[in-house]
């Protein structure tokens, strides 16, 4: 899988597996066993989400290099608001069973994010991590944070999908060199984006689904998406995307069908 250099000359590959919502046991192990053997290198997951421990079997039991893997977990809002963040940190390793991740995340801007991010450039300089960032982080928030940032986050992982493009913030990281991935890429419960006509008229000319073009649609903007599924062939057909380029005509036909809909939470107003 192609891969793009991150702010600090980190490589990271271009499409990441998602586990939100795979069940901790075997539906996670299977998922991301099946994930390497399509081509799969970046998974991510997070504390909250409950199965680091199952990503970490399923890398062990993977027979591919540790190195050769970039794995992504995130501090939750209960260790930020804590302070308890460099305990967390090392119990997400625990789990994960090995001695640093790849990128480590801030996953929601709640009060203390601040401080929490002292502590990440800590663990970054001790070489615990390859790579910090932020998620669901708008503009004011990354503003906020250099402030106090000796280092600027990496990345900043976000909700972007043809319904909630979110192009605004995209261009803003991109052009304060913080590489953008997608978490719901292919628009996640409800929006039912796969079925739109319009995507699917494209997928035709190039004998490709809907999302296979949504997918491809994120890697011309420059965005990493996080797709997720349990299901074997999803997993494959979503890697399937390095074959084919969309026109200038049909990545703005998709950029149009943007509503400004949101499936998650907005990062101004949540409260968990």
């Amino acid at each position: 899988m192609d891969k793009i250099k991150l702010s600090n000359e980190v490589n990271i590959p271009v499409i990441g597996f998602g586990v939100f919502k795979a069940e901790l046991g075997e539906q996670t192990e299977n998922a991301v066993k099946w994930a390497f053997e399509s081509g799969y290198r970046h998974i991510d997951t997070a504390k909250i989400y409950g199965n680091e421990q199952s990503v970490g079997n399923a890398i062990l039991n993977s027979g591919l290099s540790r190195k050769d893997i970039f794995l992504t977990t995130k501090l939750w809002n209960d260790d930020i608001r804590a302070g308890n963040v460099r305990e967390a940190f090392y119990e997400s390793l625990e789990k994960l069973q090995t001695d640093y991740v790849d990128l480590y995340l801030i996953h929601w801007p709640v009060n203390g994010y601040a401080e929490a991010w002292k502590v990440l450039e800590e663990l970054y300089f001790e070489k615990k991590i390859k790579a910090i960032g932020v998620s669901n982080f708008h503009k004011n928030h990354l503003e906020d944070l250099d402030k106090v940032a000796t280092i600027k986050p990496m990345i900043n992982q976000i909700e972007s999908h043809p319904m909630f493009n979110n192009q605004e913030l995209i261009d803003y990281c991109q052009s304060q060199k913080i590489t953008v991935q997608a978490w719901s890429p292919l628009g996640g419960n409800g929006t039912n984006i796969i079925s739109n006509e319009c995507l699917n008229e494209i997928g035709k000319k190039y004998n490709k689904s809907a999302a296979q073009v949504i997918i491809r649609w994120h890697l011309q903007r420059n965005v990493i998406p996080l797709p997720k599924s349990v299901n074997k062939e999803r997993i494959k057909s979503n890697t399937e995307v390095f074959d084919f380029n969309l026109t200038y005509e049909d990545m703005m036909k998709i950029n149009e069908l943007n509503q400004f809909k949101r499936v998650g939470p907005d990062p101004d107003c949540f409260k968990f």
